[in-house]
C-alpha cells in the first residue's frame, strides 16, 4: 500500500510540475498542442499527435522536440519515433511541414529491448525548445 501512495505522488508530481512551468515561462498554450494518444488502452501500440503553431516556426527557427514516455516511478520507459521519418524523437530540429501537425509512435516496447511495457498508466512529455507539455496514458492488457 505504501508503494501504491508513492506511486500516486510521483505521478501527482510529474503531471502538475510542468503545467506550473508553462504558466511560469509565459508561452502561448496554443503555440504547442500535445494531443492523447491512440487507440489504447487495450492496443500497446500508440500513436500520440502534437501540433506545433507557425509562429513556433518563425523567421526560420527550427524548433528542438523531445518526447519521451515514462512509468509512475518517473523512469524513462522509451522515446517514440517520428512518424515518417522513423527517427527518434529526442533533440530533433522539425522543420515546418505546412500544417504544424506531426505524430510520434510507440511500439509499446520498453527502451533497448525486446519487452513490451506493462499494464498500467505511463506519462508522455513533449518538450519543445525547452518547454515542458505533459499527458498521461493507460495501456491494459
Amino acid at each position: 500500500m505504501r508503494h501504491l501512495a508513492w506511486a500516486c505522488l510521483a505521478l501527482g508530481l510529474l503531471l502538475a510540475a510542468p503545467s506550473a512551468m508553462k504558466a511560469q515561462q509565459g508561452r502561448p498554450t496554443d503555440a504547442v498542442r500535445l494531443g492523447r494518444n491512440y487507440p489504447n488502452p487495450f492496443n500497446p501500440e500508440t500513436t500520440i499527435p502534437f501540433e506545433l503553431d507557425e509562429s513556433v516556426f518563425a523567421d526560420g527557427h527550427q524548433p528542438v522536440v523531445t518526447l519521451r514516455i515514462y512509468n509512475v516511478l518517473a523512469q524513462l520507459v522509451s522515446i517514440p519515433i517520428l512518424q515518417g521519418t522513423g527517427e527518434p524523437l529526442d533533440g530533433v530540429k522539425l522543420e515546418w511541414n505546412g500544417s504544424g501537425s506531426y505524430s510520434a509512435y510507440w511500439d509499446g516496447k520498453i527502451r533497448d529491448s525486446d519487452r513490451e511495457a506493462p499494464s498500467g498508466v505511463y506519462v508522455y512529455q513533449l518538450i519543445v525548445d525547452g518547454k515542458s507539455f505533459t499527458e498521461r496514458m493507460t495501456i491494459i492488457k
